[in-house]
């Protein structure tokens, strides 16, 4: 994980002497996984300094000590907040300038660290996280690679599981049954399967509704697998389609080819967006199309900023992004289409592999 560290010393600006990423209970930071490079433990309450030349010091309880004997950084075991605070002071007391990831501190945590040092000034690196881990090194690729490849099985499973009467939070334990049957160390998110109605609300996950004929299916989810992510979507149709849900799924299945059309290194992030939005506002779906048309996707599902409006970032090989348009009419049902594709030096390539044709079921 040397090289990560090296990745992100050499893009920063502002001289370090350390950064230190932080857990807590309530939050566990993917920075930490990121540069430990660890894929099994919580590691609640751990946390690492990372130095310029690449090593790391890791400070983790007694309870996750032998997980943490899996990395190659430094390891500091302590058995309470006592002995947590000395190792913490002894590593840290000759740094004077830290930075920290202020998105994922939370307040009493960051007071217990002033306390500890108040003479160290710690700056907000947030921002050139994300930026280092915009784009993915070889492990990285690998690990999301198969984590879509277990998206794509789930995906060709979702027609055989679909009868009339099934509820949504039935298909949704099928779906996340299947992704551990196959590999995943978990889903990757709460696995949305919506009805009818429902598929109008983007970030509606499941409830109690059953399935009838004519009913709208939209399946949003994704494996995790080493802690890397999968987020794939596809709309499907329990019956005969009509015209009107026929037009709404392929308006969708153009514009994201409108926008694929459009990826490859130095294109801008928000071109690619207002193309999209800008062709189904075109059609008599003005207006229905309500998010983003797409995000990075990573160790986080959402692992920094993607195709939006506001986002003037130039596209670089390696990125891994999705790509999800969709349209919405509340009271009546939605359609997303979504894939995950990662940026080469020519174009893209897809991740996700499951096909678009699969629409009436």
């Amino acid at each position: 994980m040397r090289k990560r560290v090296l990745k992100f010393f050499n893009q920063i600006k502002p001289e370090l002497d350390a950064i230190l990423i932080k857990n807590s209970n309530s939050h566990i930071d993917m920075n930490f996984f990121y540069f430990t490079g660890l894929v099994q433990g919580l590691f609640e309450n751990a946390q690492i300094i990372v130095y310029p030349d690449g090593t790391i010091d890791l400070i983790v309880s007694e309870l996750e000590a032998e997980t943490a004997k899996k990395t190659t950084a430094h390891v500091h075991v302590y058995k309470n907040y006592q002995e947590y605070e000395k190792i913490l002071t002894n590593l840290s007391s000759n740094l004077k300038k830290i930075g920290i990831n202020y998105n994922a501190v939370p307040y009493q945590s960051f007071l217990n660290l002033k306390k500890i040092f108040p003479n160290t000034l710690f700056t907000d690196i947030s921002k050139d996280l994300i930026k280092t881990r915009l784009t993915k090194d070889s492990k990285e690729i690998e690990n999301i690679k198969k984590a879509c490849e277990i998206t794509d099985r789930v995906v060709y499973k979702i027609p055989e599981l679909l009868r009339e009467g099934i509820s949504e939070y039935e298909l949704a334990a099928e779906m996340n049954f299947l992704m551990q049957k196959n590999g995943a160390d978990k889903p990757a998110f709460d696995t949305i399967s919506s009805f009818a109605q429902h598929t109008a609300e983007p970030h509606y996950t499941h409830g109690d509704t059953q399935l009838n004929i004519n009913d709208f299916v939209l399946c949003d989810f994704g494996a995790c697998f080493k802690k890397y992510n999968a987020d794939v979507t596809r709309t499907f149709m329990f019956g005969k389609a009509n015209e009107k849900q026929i037009e709404m799924y392929e308006t969708v299945k153009k514009a994201q080819k409108i926008g694929l059309d459009m990826i490859e290194p130095g294109v801008s992030a928000c071109d690619v967006h207002k193309n999209v939005a800008l062709y189904i506002d075109s059609t008599q779906f003005k207006g229905r199309f309500i998010h983003s048309t797409g995000h990075s996707l990573g160790i986080e599902v959402h692992d920094g900023p993607g195709f939006t409006s506001e986002n003037t970032m130039f596209l670089e090989e390696n990125m891994v992004l999705t790509v999800e348009p969709g349209i919405y009419i509340l009271g009546y049902g939605g359609v997303r289409i979504e894939d995950d594709i990662i940026v080469t030096k020519n174009g893209f390539e897809f991740l996700s592999h499951a096909s678009k044709e699969i629409f009436e079921v």
